[in-house]
């Protein structure tokens, strides 16, 4: 078996991993949305967009 991250040789200690760094890397992958499955549900769809006008208006650049 090897690393899913790195393809090297899986440590028992680690499984299914070969070391500590890529455990880590994996996880934040989950924790940042990297392994998200796509919807196409209509509702996430307009949440998506929503949230994403939101984030443009909100760096939008503001007079001082």
């Amino acid at each position: 078996m090897t690393c899913p991250v790195c393809n090297s040789d899986v440590d028992k200690k680690y499984r299914p991993f070969c070391s500590r760094r890529c455990a880590d890397i994996d996880l934040a992958k989950w924790m940042n949305g990297g392994y998200a499955i796509p919807s196409q549900d209509p509702d996430d769809i307009d949440a998506a967009l929503d949230a994403m006008t939101n984030e443009a208006k909100d760096n939008e650049p503001k007079p001082h």
